[in-house]
């Protein structure tokens, strides 16, 4: 079992400073404009025979963004792929294709089947690089696990949930799923997964507890799997860095598996040219060739980026850029206010806050409660002697929990009538902004008053920028 001593989960910060090391080469320009030709082509086709209701769907969907998460875009990817070496099956072809009378239908059909040799490298490498990806994660897990029963057990549990899985595609395949309806259920499974992770990472209380001493699962791993895919967590900047070459790639294949669809039932009334084959061709090949080149890229990326950092960088990384955040103890039952005089309207009022979270030992509350029912309890006596024995003899128990503070902005003019500018509500971290109506007095309250027991550690940074006023131009002279 690795230690995890002194380490942390990575931060949006590191990984913005390790994907420097890791700039992807803008697509090729092909991709773009052949992907506006397509789109031509389709638009030709529907204007000849207008589009049923299914093929409306597949339109619509060519029409819509991507999705934002880089895994649902591969997902979408291997999709269409699948769908687009379906199409291209000989048995799928039109009749004009599989047995063709000219030389022109040949060539055709010659083209056709480099096409779907292309397509099947592409997805075979999809498929490649999502089982290896999926092998690495888990096994990197694992290091941080205990090496003993406790790992077999977990080891033996991710078979049976795979297997189980994996039986559920099978019988929906067997039934006579769709290829859409088989993604769909694959891309559910992955939620779910995704789900139970985001659950073990923010379990609480005593579930938590067993999980850690029990299980064996260290709190760094713990964290890392409750923030890594936060809207604004770390996997934000891989999305920002490589989702958008990622995007047009999923927007490029969606539309050659549209027109492909469209194509087949007209193609007894729709006279393709070689112009429009030939086009088809070289977008099916810019596609498959620039998306192997990202699946090898982001196979790279992913195999080096570590899990976890050491504390000693992440401080290195957070005072760059957090020189002037301040931290400050708000006690239990109590507020924090800070007051901005603002002289001019227009003026920029920013703030960005987080609670340092903390542990709270379990062991006094686990003596108390043992006394408790040995007091008033007397039947319980030998429940309590022996649970309150192995509290006595166990390693010291701790729990993280996961605080949180009231946040509020009110607007106080000057003759004391407040008025509420963010409302109320409870936040574990916040970032946010606005422009000012009017000058006066603005307060950010931080309100602790709700809290009995505990005090709360409040890292804070809060602007006020007045905004700048462009100097009167001057005049003319006078001739």
């Amino acid at each position: 079992m690795a230690s995890t001593e002194g380490l942390m989960p990575i931060t949006r910060a590191f990984l913005a400073s390790y994907y420097d090391k890791y700039p992807f080469s803008p697509l090729s320009d092909d991709v773009s404009r052949l992907s506006s030709d397509m789109a031509s082509l389709i638009k030709l086709l529907t204007v000849q025979s207008p589009p049923s209701q299914g093929e409306t769907s597949l339109i619509d969907e060519a029409n819509r963004q991507p999705p934002h998460k880089i895994d649902e875009n591969m997902w979408k990817n291997r999709e269409q792929m699948e769908e687009i070496l379906f199409l291209l099956s000989p048995s799928r072809w039109p009749v004009q294709l599989r047995e063709p009378s000219t030389s022109e239908d040949a060539e055709f059909a010659s083209i056709l089947r480099t096409l779907k040799d292309s397509f099947d490298n592409a997805f075979t490498a999809m498929i490649s690089f999502q089982t290896k990806n999926s092998e690495r994660i888990f096994s990197t897990v694992m290091t941080y696990m205990p090496q003993d029963f406790r790992g077999t057990l977990i080891r033996q549990q991710k078979e049976r949930s795979e297997r189980n899985k994996q039986a559920e595609v099978d019988a929906l395949v067997s039934s006579g799923g769709s290829i859409r309806d088989t993604y769909a259920l694959l891309w559910k499974q992955q939620m779910e997964r995704r789900r139970q992770l985001a659950q073990l990472g923010s379990a609480t209380g005593v579930y938590k507890t067993l999980v850690k001493y029990l299980v064996g699962v260290p709190q760094v791993l713990l964290d890392f799997i409750r923030q890594i895919n936060d809207d604004d967590g770390p996997m934000e900047e891989q999305r920002e860095r490589y989702g958008p070459p990622l995007y047009s790639l999923t927007k490029m294949v969606i539309a050659i598996r549209v027109f492909l669809t469209l194509l087949w039932e007209r193609y007894d009334t729709f006279k393709l040219s070689k112009d429009q084959m030939n086009l088809l061709s070289e977008a099916a090949i810019v596609y498959t060739s620039e998306f192997e080149r990202f699946v090898t890229f982001i196979s790279d990326v992913f195999a080096n980026s570590p899990f976890f950092i050491s504390a000693d960088t992440a401080g290195i990384l957070w005072s760059r850029d957090n020189e002037e955040y301040k931290e400050i103890i708000v006690q239990a039952g109590r507020t924090y206010e800070i007051s901005l005089m603002v002289e001019s309207e227009n003026s920029y009022i920013a703030w960005d806050f987080s609670l340092m979270q903390g542990k709270i030992s379990m062991l006094p509350y686990i003596r108390f409660l043992l006394l408790y029912l040995l007091l008033f309890l007397p039947d319980s006596g030998y429940l309590c002697f022996h649970t309150y024995f192995c509290c006595l003899s166990s390693v010291y128990i701790s729990v993280v929990f996961y605080q949180d503070i009231g946040f509020s902005v009110e607007y106080i003019n000057a003759s004391g009538e407040k008025t509420l500018i963010l409302p109320y509500r409870r936040y574990e971290a916040d970032q946010g902004n606005f422009s000012t109506l009017m000058a006066g007095n603005y307060k950010l309250v931080w309100d602790n008053s709700y809290s009995t027991f505990f005090k709360k550690t409040l890292r804070y940074k809060v602007d006020c920028i007045a905004p700048v006023v462009e100097p009167d131009p001057e005049p003319e002279p006078l001739n």
